[in-house]
């Protein structure tokens, strides 16, 4: 037998690979026809979804309402009521609220605490502090409220200064006026707070929240601060806000916030020492 040439081996090899190729090209084609076209399914647009509101922050109607807030809701009050309007239902939806009201007192210096509603003495001698604050009793046809078929009294404090919300003693600043200006006179109290009931609403029958203790060291330059807490009452339908104008319509309203007063404390602002503390209803 004849072995075969080198040659004659490559052209056999290329001519197997040739016809491998072929026949699988063939098959190829042959599936491609063989198998249905895939259907072409549009791509769908994620949807996007509606975001829900957002909750209203449950803080607005659970915080503690300050001295700033208070003012407010009663300067809302009173225009209303100077204007014959009804008042606003935010003032009106507060009854029920929680408060923490500021009254700073004894700014100008010490004063005899007999003599005025809220005032302070100190002796440096025998170092002994007395602080003071009174009660003002309303009788049942100051503020027109009524409790049944009776007109209520009331007991409370005014609001001093009730255009600020600054629960500090005030700056004297630029208090000199112009050569040849008329002085101001500045109108009485426009503004209180009060528990509505009889005279002794808060528990003391009239009494002062006084208290009298030994400070070896006594700064107070920044008065003091009679602190309030409690809830909110209503003291018409309109809500805890009852304006008056006993004299003409010309007149500044003069309102009163009804509440429950739970709390009084007296504090030194210059300290932060708090000097007493009641709980209406029983001193402690």
């Amino acid at each position: 037998m004849r072995e075969p040439s080198p040659r004659s081996s490559r052209l056999a090899l290329g001519g197997g690979l040739a016809a491998a190729i072929a026949v699988g090209t063939a098959g190829f084609l042959l599936g491609r026809e063989s198998v249905p076209p895939s259907v072409q399914v549009a791509p769908v647009a994620p949807k996007n979804p509606t975001p829900a509101p957002s909750p209203q922050p449950a803080e607005a109607a659970t915080r503690v309402l300050g001295r700033a807030d208070l003012l407010a809701m009663a300067n809302i009050a009173a225009d209303a009521f100077a204007s014959g309007k009804a008042v606003p239902a935010d003032v009106s939806l507060a009854a029920g609220r929680q408060f923490d009201l500021v009254l700073p007192f004894g700014c100008a210096g010490p004063s005899d605490p007999a003599a005025t509603a809220m005032g302070w003495q100190y002796d440096a001698r025998t170092g002994k502090l007395r602080v003071s604050a009174t009660p003002v009793i309303w009788d049942a046809t100051n503020w027109h409220v009524r409790q049944g078929e009776e007109a209520a009294p009331a007991t409370g404090f005014w609001i001093n200064r009730p255009w600020s919300g600054d629960e500090r003693c005030p700056v004297r600043i630029g208090e000199a006026a112009p050569t040849g200006t008329v002085p101001v006179t500045l109108p009485g109290q426009t503004l209180a707070i009060a528990t509505f009931g009889p005279n002794g609403a808060l528990g003391r029958e009239g009494r002062a929240f006084e208290t009298v203790k030994r400070v070896p060291e006594f700064d107070g330059s920044l008065g003091f601060r009679l602190r309030i807490s409690g809830r909110l009452n209503r003291a018409v339908s309109g809500g805890p806000v009852r304006c008056v104008q006993p004299v003409s319509v010309e007149q500044r309203p003069i309102c009163v916030i009804a509440a429950t007063m739970d709390e009084v404390r007296i504090e030194n602002p210059a300290t932060g020492v708090t000097l007493a503390t009641w709980t209406v209803g029983r001193s402690s």
